[in-house]
């Protein structure tokens, strides 16, 4: 295997992670993913450093179910630090599997993924109206934590909290929003 397969792969696997049950077969959003995976997830906050170690993690998750040899991933996929793409995959999957699984649901590692997307003003970035600068626009605002003190704008919005989310790490910041919209505790 080339490096270069190994890479796709993994994208394609990413993207089947959050795309096979929540998006239509008729709607792609491949442009917005890849351009997602093309940032580095750089961080202000030192614990968000934690979404970006998920987000590492996760291309070894996707070597185990692809049976890849640990130095396989490792040379192939890090010599760059975590996408923003991976660390909102990792953060969806961490979601569903350490705090909302419940098997009579299902997996809905896609629906949290889609929620962040859909938080950031992007869900309208499919293939046929993708805007490269309005998306490097909104990841950048992101980025830089120039969204709204609610997190409007940011992964979350949460209106039942006084505090300013630019100041609090992301995992905070699901955890209130997960309180706020579905009542978990």
């Amino acid at each position: 295997m080339t490096r270069e397969y190994i890479i796709n792969q993994y994208f394609e696997w990413m993207y089947g992670l959050v795309c096979n049950k929540k998006i239509s077969k008729s709607t792609s959003y491949r442009k917005l993913l890849y351009c997602l995976h093309n940032r580095d997830f750089d961080y202000i906050l030192d614990l968000d450093g934690n979404r970006a170690d998920d987000g590492i993690e996760l291309r070894y998750r996707f070597g185990n179910d692809f049976n890849y040899h640990q130095a396989v991933i490792a040379s192939a996929l890090d010599d760059r630090p975590c996408s923003i793409l991976e660390m909102m995959v990792a953060l969806a999957h961490r979601c569903e599997e350490s705090i909302m699984d419940d098997p009579d649901i299902g997996d809905r590692t896609g629906e949290w993924f889609w929620s962040m997307i859909k938080n950031l003003n992007l869900y309208s970035m499919d293939d046929k109206n993708f805007d490269r600068d309005y998306v490097e626009n909104i990841i950048t605002k992101f980025l830089n934590r120039e969204y709204e003190p609610d997190g409007t704008g940011g992964l979350f919005t949460i209106t039942s909290r006084n505090d300013d989310l630019r100041n609090v790490e992301i995992w905070y910041q699901m955890m209130w929003y997960l309180d706020e919209v579905i009542g978990v505790k």
